[in-house]
Protein backbone atom coordinates (compact mmCIF):
# COMPACT_ATOMS: atom_id res chain seq x y z
CA UNK A 1 0.00 0.00 0.00
CA UNK A 2 2.92 2.24 0.88
CA UNK A 3 4.59 1.80 -2.75
CA UNK A 4 1.31 3.01 -4.52
CA UNK A 5 0.76 5.56 -2.22
CA UNK A 6 4.49 6.58 -3.11
CA UNK A 7 3.86 6.32 -6.99
CA UNK A 8 0.96 8.45 -6.99
CA UNK A 9 2.53 11.37 -5.42
CA UNK A 10 5.46 11.11 -7.90
CA UNK A 11 3.08 11.05 -10.08
CA UNK A 12 1.38 14.12 -9.43
CA UNK A 13 4.26 15.46 -8.65
CA UNK A 14 5.80 15.25 -12.12
CA UNK A 15 2.33 16.61 -13.47
CA UNK A 16 2.29 19.97 -11.55
CA UNK A 17 6.20 20.32 -12.24
CA UNK A 18 4.53 20.26 -15.52
CA UNK A 19 1.98 22.52 -15.53
CA UNK A 20 4.65 25.29 -13.63
CA UNK A 21 6.50 24.90 -16.96
CA UNK A 22 3.74 25.99 -19.12
CA UNK A 23 3.11 28.65 -17.04
CA UNK A 24 6.94 29.69 -17.11
CA UNK A 25 6.19 29.97 -21.21
CA UNK A 26 3.05 31.78 -20.63
CA UNK A 27 4.74 34.26 -18.94
CA UNK A 28 7.63 34.79 -21.87
CA UNK A 29 4.97 35.64 -24.40
CA UNK A 30 5.81 39.14 -25.55
CA UNK A 31 8.73 39.76 -23.66
CA UNK A 32 10.80 39.23 -26.67
CA UNK A 33 10.31 39.62 -30.84
CA UNK A 34 11.25 36.74 -33.13
CA UNK A 35 11.12 37.52 -36.56
CA UNK A 36 13.57 34.78 -37.75
CA UNK A 37 10.54 33.01 -39.22
CA UNK A 38 8.62 36.10 -41.16
CA UNK A 39 9.18 36.44 -44.50
CA UNK A 40 10.55 39.89 -45.81
CA UNK A 41 9.74 41.56 -48.86
CA UNK A 42 12.75 40.43 -50.77
CA UNK A 43 11.72 36.33 -49.42
CA UNK A 44 8.46 36.81 -51.11
CA UNK A 45 9.95 38.51 -54.77
CA UNK A 46 12.09 35.31 -54.89
CA UNK A 47 9.04 33.03 -54.03
CA UNK A 48 6.83 34.69 -56.40
CA UNK A 49 9.86 34.69 -59.33
CA UNK A 50 10.47 30.95 -58.30
CA UNK A 51 6.31 30.35 -58.97
CA UNK A 52 6.72 31.89 -62.97
CA UNK A 53 9.73 30.02 -63.25
CA UNK A 54 7.83 26.66 -62.50
CA UNK A 55 5.04 27.67 -64.59
CA UNK A 56 7.67 28.02 -67.67
CA UNK A 57 8.31 24.43 -66.93
CA UNK A 58 5.12 23.15 -67.02
CA UNK A 59 3.99 24.62 -70.26
CA UNK A 60 7.78 24.09 -71.75
CA UNK A 61 7.78 20.41 -70.72
CA UNK A 62 4.08 19.75 -72.10
CA UNK A 63 5.07 21.10 -75.26
CA UNK A 64 7.83 18.93 -75.61
CA UNK A 65 6.32 16.09 -74.71
CA UNK A 66 3.79 16.38 -77.09
CA UNK A 67 6.27 17.19 -79.66
CA UNK A 68 8.41 14.53 -78.82
CA UNK A 69 6.08 11.49 -78.09
CA UNK A 70 2.62 12.61 -79.60
CA UNK A 71 3.74 10.75 -82.58
CA UNK A 72 3.13 7.61 -80.81
CA UNK A 73 -0.59 7.77 -80.15
CA UNK A 74 -2.45 5.06 -81.84
CA UNK A 75 -2.91 7.02 -85.44
CA UNK A 76 -5.82 5.75 -88.05
CA UNK A 77 -8.76 3.64 -86.54
CA UNK A 78 -9.83 0.56 -88.27
CA UNK A 79 -13.18 0.72 -87.59
CA UNK A 80 -15.79 2.88 -88.30
CA UNK A 81 -16.74 3.66 -84.63
CA UNK A 82 -12.92 4.20 -84.29
CA UNK A 83 -13.50 7.63 -85.64
CA UNK A 84 -16.44 8.64 -83.03
CA UNK A 85 -14.15 7.52 -80.59
CA UNK A 86 -10.86 9.61 -81.74
CA UNK A 87 -13.56 12.68 -82.29
CA UNK A 88 -14.59 12.19 -78.76
CA UNK A 89 -11.02 12.27 -77.39
CA UNK A 90 -9.41 15.06 -79.45
CA UNK A 91 -12.33 16.94 -77.84
CA UNK A 92 -11.59 16.25 -74.66
CA UNK A 93 -7.75 16.86 -74.96
CA UNK A 94 -8.43 19.86 -76.74
CA UNK A 95 -10.83 21.38 -73.54
CA UNK A 96 -8.69 19.85 -70.63
CA UNK A 97 -5.47 21.84 -72.35
CA UNK A 98 -6.90 24.73 -72.91
CA UNK A 99 -8.24 24.81 -69.73
CA UNK A 100 -4.78 23.39 -67.90
CA UNK A 101 -2.88 26.52 -69.91
CA UNK A 102 -5.54 29.24 -68.81
CA UNK A 103 -5.92 28.37 -65.05
CA UNK A 104 -2.55 27.65 -64.45
CA UNK A 105 -1.36 30.99 -65.88
CA UNK A 106 -4.22 33.00 -63.93
CA UNK A 107 -3.28 30.65 -60.89
CA UNK A 108 0.65 31.79 -61.15
CA UNK A 109 -0.02 35.47 -62.10
CA UNK A 110 -1.90 36.06 -59.45
CA UNK A 111 0.26 34.21 -56.80
CA UNK A 112 3.24 36.85 -58.16
CA UNK A 113 1.19 39.47 -58.24
CA UNK A 114 -0.47 38.92 -54.59
CA UNK A 115 3.29 38.17 -53.23
CA UNK A 116 3.46 39.53 -49.72
CA UNK A 117 4.36 43.17 -48.94
CA UNK A 118 5.02 45.19 -46.12
CA UNK A 119 2.48 48.13 -47.18
CA UNK A 120 -0.21 45.56 -48.44
CA UNK A 121 -2.49 44.19 -46.49
CA UNK A 122 -4.28 40.82 -47.39
CA UNK A 123 -7.89 41.02 -47.80
CA UNK A 124 -10.45 38.14 -47.46
CA UNK A 125 -13.61 37.68 -49.91
CA UNK A 126 -16.23 35.53 -47.87
CA UNK A 127 -17.69 34.90 -50.92
CA UNK A 128 -19.06 36.01 -54.38
CA UNK A 129 -22.08 35.28 -56.27
CA UNK A 130 -20.42 35.68 -59.62
CA UNK A 131 -17.54 33.52 -59.50
CA UNK A 132 -19.72 31.00 -57.77
CA UNK A 133 -21.91 31.04 -61.05
CA UNK A 134 -19.35 31.26 -63.34
CA UNK A 135 -17.23 27.97 -62.44
CA UNK A 136 -20.26 26.30 -61.58
CA UNK A 137 -22.36 26.60 -64.50
CA UNK A 138 -19.50 26.52 -67.62
CA UNK A 139 -18.09 23.12 -66.08
CA UNK A 140 -21.58 21.71 -65.98
CA UNK A 141 -22.67 22.54 -69.56
CA UNK A 142 -19.10 21.49 -70.58
CA UNK A 143 -19.45 18.39 -68.97
CA UNK A 144 -22.82 17.71 -70.02
CA UNK A 145 -21.89 18.34 -73.79
CA UNK A 146 -19.29 16.00 -74.09
CA UNK A 147 -21.38 13.49 -71.35
CA UNK A 148 -24.10 13.77 -74.49
CA UNK A 149 -21.73 13.18 -76.95
CA UNK A 150 -19.86 10.24 -74.72
CA UNK A 151 -23.66 8.07 -74.69
CA UNK A 152 -24.03 9.04 -78.26
CA UNK A 153 -21.02 7.42 -78.91
CA UNK A 154 -21.52 4.43 -76.81
CA UNK A 155 -24.78 4.06 -78.45
CA UNK A 156 -23.55 3.52 -81.43
CA UNK A 157 -20.90 0.82 -80.28
CA UNK A 158 -23.18 -1.23 -77.65
CA UNK A 159 -26.13 -2.14 -78.95
CA UNK A 160 -26.94 -4.16 -82.03
CA UNK A 161 -30.65 -4.48 -83.77
CA UNK A 162 -32.41 -7.72 -83.70
CA UNK A 163 -32.49 -7.59 -86.97
CA UNK A 164 -29.42 -6.68 -88.13
CA UNK A 165 -26.89 -8.77 -90.11
CA UNK A 166 -24.07 -9.54 -88.10
CA UNK A 167 -21.48 -12.28 -87.56
CA UNK A 168 -21.89 -14.15 -84.36
CA UNK A 169 -17.87 -14.46 -82.43
CA UNK A 170 -17.53 -15.35 -78.77
CA UNK A 171 -14.42 -14.39 -77.36
CA UNK A 172 -13.40 -16.73 -74.10
CA UNK A 173 -10.85 -15.36 -71.46
CA UNK A 174 -8.65 -17.40 -69.49
CA UNK A 175 -5.18 -17.33 -67.77
CA UNK A 176 -3.16 -16.60 -69.91
CA UNK A 177 -4.76 -17.03 -73.48
CA UNK A 178 -7.99 -16.14 -75.53
CA UNK A 179 -9.97 -18.54 -77.43
CA UNK A 180 -12.45 -17.64 -80.29
CA UNK A 181 -15.67 -19.45 -81.04
CA UNK A 182 -17.71 -19.09 -84.56
CA UNK A 183 -20.94 -19.67 -84.60
CA UNK A 184 -21.22 -21.07 -87.85
CA UNK A 185 -23.79 -21.70 -90.45
CA UNK A 186 -26.95 -20.96 -88.27
CA UNK A 187 -25.15 -17.63 -86.70
CA UNK A 188 -26.06 -18.81 -83.39
CA UNK A 189 -23.58 -19.92 -80.40
CA UNK A 190 -24.77 -22.86 -78.87
CA UNK A 191 -25.11 -22.42 -75.11
CA UNK A 192 -22.15 -23.11 -72.79
CA UNK A 193 -21.24 -23.57 -69.17
CA UNK A 194 -17.70 -24.02 -67.53
CA UNK A 195 -19.15 -27.18 -65.60
CA UNK A 196 -19.24 -28.60 -69.22
CA UNK A 197 -15.44 -28.23 -69.67
CA UNK A 198 -13.94 -31.51 -70.82
CA UNK A 199 -11.08 -32.99 -73.28
CA UNK A 200 -11.06 -31.35 -76.60
CA UNK A 201 -14.08 -28.88 -75.27
CA UNK A 202 -12.25 -26.48 -73.41
CA UNK A 203 -14.61 -23.83 -73.97
CA UNK A 204 -17.72 -26.17 -71.79
CA UNK A 205 -19.63 -26.19 -74.89
CA UNK A 206 -23.10 -27.77 -74.48
CA UNK A 207 -23.09 -30.23 -77.23
CA UNK A 208 -26.80 -31.00 -76.43
CA UNK A 209 -27.44 -28.01 -78.09
CA UNK A 210 -28.39 -27.77 -81.42
CA UNK A 211 -26.91 -24.87 -81.89
CA UNK A 212 -23.68 -25.94 -80.72
CA UNK A 213 -22.84 -28.57 -83.71
CA UNK A 214 -21.50 -26.20 -86.27
CA UNK A 215 -19.88 -23.74 -83.70
CA UNK A 216 -15.98 -23.85 -84.92
CA UNK A 217 -13.29 -23.20 -81.84
CA UNK A 218 -9.75 -21.51 -83.38
CA UNK A 219 -7.27 -19.96 -81.43
CA UNK A 220 -6.52 -17.39 -84.26
CA UNK A 221 -9.01 -14.53 -84.63
CA UNK A 222 -10.46 -13.99 -88.42
CA UNK A 223 -12.72 -11.52 -89.24
CA UNK A 224 -14.46 -9.52 -92.74
CA UNK A 225 -13.84 -6.56 -93.59
CA UNK A 226 -16.82 -4.30 -93.94
CA UNK A 227 -19.42 -6.83 -92.00
CA UNK A 228 -20.14 -5.91 -88.25
CA UNK A 229 -19.12 -7.98 -85.65
CA UNK A 230 -20.89 -9.00 -82.90
CA UNK A 231 -18.63 -10.50 -80.12
CA UNK A 232 -19.85 -11.91 -76.66
CA UNK A 233 -17.17 -12.38 -74.21
CA UNK A 234 -16.69 -14.90 -71.12
CA UNK A 235 -14.19 -15.40 -68.30
CA UNK A 236 -13.12 -18.91 -67.07
CA UNK A 237 -11.37 -17.47 -64.33
CA UNK A 238 -10.44 -13.92 -63.05
CA UNK A 239 -11.70 -10.54 -64.41
CA UNK A 240 -10.02 -9.93 -67.97
CA UNK A 241 -9.99 -7.10 -70.49
CA UNK A 242 -10.47 -7.84 -74.37
CA UNK A 243 -8.70 -4.73 -75.77
CA UNK A 244 -8.26 -4.42 -79.38
CA UNK A 245 -6.57 -0.83 -79.62
CA UNK A 246 -6.47 -0.13 -83.75
CA UNK A 247 -10.32 -0.99 -83.55
CA UNK A 248 -10.98 0.99 -80.44
CA UNK A 249 -12.97 -1.70 -78.46
CA UNK A 250 -12.60 -2.88 -74.89
CA UNK A 251 -14.60 -4.74 -73.17
CA UNK A 252 -14.39 -6.57 -69.86
CA UNK A 253 -14.44 -10.08 -69.26
CA UNK A 254 -16.33 -11.26 -66.40
CA UNK A 255 -16.27 -14.94 -65.02
CA UNK A 256 -20.18 -15.68 -64.86
CA UNK A 257 -21.52 -13.65 -66.81
CA UNK A 258 -21.54 -12.69 -71.25
CA UNK A 259 -20.52 -9.15 -72.09
CA UNK A 260 -20.13 -7.75 -75.69
CA UNK A 261 -19.37 -5.15 -78.31
CA UNK A 262 -19.59 -4.69 -81.43
CA UNK A 263 -17.64 -2.82 -84.46
CA UNK A 264 -17.16 -2.76 -88.33
CA UNK A 265 -13.55 -2.87 -89.58
CA UNK A 266 -12.33 -0.83 -92.31
CA UNK A 267 -8.82 -1.79 -92.95
CA UNK A 268 -7.88 -5.43 -93.78
CA UNK A 269 -4.13 -6.66 -92.37
CA UNK A 270 -2.49 -5.91 -95.39
CA UNK A 271 -4.68 -2.92 -96.33
CA UNK A 272 -3.46 -1.26 -92.57
CA UNK A 273 0.47 -2.74 -93.48
CA UNK A 274 0.19 -0.15 -96.15
CA UNK A 275 -0.86 3.30 -94.14
CA UNK A 276 2.29 5.29 -94.58
CA UNK A 277 2.47 5.86 -91.48
CA UNK A 278 2.55 2.06 -90.32
CA UNK A 279 5.11 1.79 -92.95
CA UNK A 280 7.50 4.43 -91.08
CA UNK A 281 6.20 2.63 -87.82
CA UNK A 282 7.96 -0.76 -88.73
CA UNK A 283 10.97 0.57 -90.31
CA UNK A 284 11.43 2.39 -87.00
CA UNK A 285 11.24 -0.57 -85.15
CA UNK A 286 13.19 -3.16 -87.43
CA UNK A 287 16.15 -0.06 -87.50
CA UNK A 288 15.91 -0.97 -83.25
CA UNK A 289 15.58 -4.42 -83.53
CA UNK A 290 18.80 -4.18 -86.09
CA UNK A 291 20.75 -2.74 -83.92
CA UNK A 292 19.89 -4.62 -80.96
CA UNK A 293 20.45 -7.89 -83.14
CA UNK A 294 24.11 -6.98 -83.66
CA UNK A 295 24.89 -6.51 -79.49
CA UNK A 296 23.21 -9.54 -79.12
CA UNK A 297 24.84 -11.85 -82.23
CA UNK A 298 28.49 -10.11 -80.62
CA UNK A 299 27.36 -11.66 -77.17
CA UNK A 300 27.14 -15.31 -79.09
CA UNK A 301 23.04 -14.45 -78.42
CA UNK A 302 20.37 -14.78 -81.62
CA UNK A 303 19.49 -11.94 -83.86
CA UNK A 304 15.67 -10.16 -83.31
CA UNK A 305 13.29 -11.59 -86.42
CA UNK A 306 12.18 -8.65 -88.41
CA UNK A 307 8.56 -7.22 -86.65
CA UNK A 308 5.49 -7.16 -89.16
CA UNK A 309 2.28 -5.31 -88.03
CA UNK A 310 -0.64 -7.58 -87.13
CA UNK A 311 -4.01 -6.44 -85.42
CA UNK A 312 -3.96 -7.93 -81.62
CA UNK A 313 -6.46 -8.98 -78.82
CA UNK A 314 -5.11 -8.58 -75.61
CA UNK A 315 -5.94 -8.36 -71.92
CA UNK A 316 -6.14 -4.80 -70.64
CA UNK A 317 -6.64 -5.91 -66.85
CA UNK A 318 -4.10 -7.45 -64.84
CA UNK A 319 -5.00 -10.86 -64.60
CA UNK A 320 -1.99 -12.84 -63.27
CA UNK A 321 1.82 -13.51 -63.34
CA UNK A 322 1.68 -14.02 -67.55
CA UNK A 323 -0.82 -11.02 -68.08
CA UNK A 324 1.63 -9.64 -70.39
CA UNK A 325 2.15 -12.49 -72.15
CA UNK A 326 -1.82 -12.62 -72.78
CA UNK A 327 -3.01 -12.03 -76.63
CA UNK A 328 -3.76 -12.99 -79.74
CA UNK A 329 -4.03 -12.48 -83.32
CA UNK A 330 -6.15 -10.87 -85.14
CA UNK A 331 -6.56 -10.82 -88.67
CA UNK A 332 -8.73 -8.59 -91.11
CA UNK A 333 -9.56 -10.28 -94.35
CA UNK A 334 -11.38 -9.60 -97.68
CA UNK A 335 -14.82 -10.92 -97.14
CA UNK A 336 -13.50 -13.73 -99.70
CA UNK A 337 -10.81 -14.42 -97.99
CA UNK A 338 -12.79 -15.20 -94.72
CA UNK A 339 -15.69 -17.23 -96.31
CA UNK A 340 -12.43 -19.43 -97.81
CA UNK A 341 -10.55 -19.64 -94.38
CA UNK A 342 -13.95 -20.55 -92.59
CA UNK A 343 -14.87 -23.20 -94.65
CA UNK A 344 -11.29 -24.93 -94.01
CA UNK A 345 -12.21 -25.00 -89.88
CA UNK A 346 -13.35 -27.85 -88.86
CA UNK A 347 -16.54 -27.59 -86.16
CA UNK A 348 -15.80 -28.45 -82.47
CA UNK A 349 -18.56 -31.42 -82.98
CA UNK A 350 -16.16 -33.18 -85.43
CA UNK A 351 -12.46 -31.89 -83.27
CA UNK A 352 -14.33 -33.73 -80.06
CA UNK A 353 -15.63 -36.96 -82.70
CA UNK A 354 -11.68 -37.38 -84.04
CA UNK A 355 -10.22 -36.88 -80.75
CA UNK A 356 -12.34 -39.67 -79.15
CA UNK A 357 -11.81 -42.02 -82.24
CA UNK A 358 -8.10 -41.11 -82.01
CA UNK A 359 -8.61 -42.48 -77.61
CA UNK A 360 -9.94 -45.80 -79.14
CA UNK A 361 -6.93 -47.50 -80.25
CA UNK A 362 -4.60 -46.02 -77.45
CA UNK A 363 -7.12 -47.42 -74.77
CA UNK A 364 -7.41 -50.91 -77.22
CA UNK A 365 -3.72 -51.01 -77.74
CA UNK A 366 -3.13 -50.31 -73.57
CA UNK A 367 -5.49 -53.23 -72.60
CA UNK A 368 -4.05 -55.70 -75.25
CA UNK A 369 -0.57 -55.06 -73.56
CA UNK A 370 -2.05 -55.59 -69.95
CA UNK A 371 -4.08 -58.87 -71.35
CA UNK A 372 -0.65 -59.52 -73.04
CA UNK A 373 1.60 -58.82 -69.63
CA UNK A 374 -1.02 -60.92 -67.84
CA UNK A 375 -0.41 -64.05 -70.25
CA UNK A 376 3.21 -63.88 -69.98
CA UNK A 377 3.31 -63.29 -65.81
CA UNK A 378 0.76 -66.54 -66.13
CA UNK A 379 3.17 -69.26 -68.40
CA UNK A 380 6.19 -67.98 -65.86
CA UNK A 381 4.49 -68.90 -63.03
CA UNK A 382 3.52 -72.23 -64.39
CA UNK A 383 6.86 -72.88 -65.62
CA UNK A 384 8.27 -71.75 -62.41
CA UNK A 385 5.94 -73.96 -60.58
CA UNK A 386 7.15 -76.79 -62.66
CA UNK A 387 10.55 -76.33 -62.16
CA UNK A 388 10.25 -76.67 -58.52
CA UNK A 389 8.44 -79.85 -58.98
CA UNK A 390 10.83 -81.33 -60.64
CA UNK A 391 13.96 -80.19 -58.77
CA UNK A 392 11.66 -81.66 -55.40
CA UNK A 393 11.67 -85.03 -57.12
CA UNK A 394 14.97 -85.17 -58.35
CA UNK A 395 16.25 -84.29 -54.79
CA UNK A 396 14.33 -87.40 -53.44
Amino acid sequence: MTSLLVIIVLVLLAVALWQLTKIFDLTQVGSSSDDSQVASDNDNNIQGYIMFGFLAFIYIFTIYGLLKWGGLALHTPASEHGLLVDSLMNITWVLIFVVQFITQGLLYWFSFKNRGHKDRKALFFADSNKLEAIWSIIPSVVLACLILYGLYAWNNIMFVDKDEDVIEIELYAQQFKWTARYAGQDNVLGKANVRLIEGVNTLGVDMSDPNSQDDIVVSELHIPKGKKIHFKMRSQDVLHSAYMPHFRAQMNCVPGMVTEFAFIPTYTTSEYRELPFMVEKVANINKLRAEKSVELVAKGGTALDPYTFDYLLLCNKICGASHYNMQMKVVVDTPEEYKKWLSEKTTLAQDIKAAEAAKKPAEEAGAKATTDSTAKDTVKAVIDTVKAVVAKVAMK
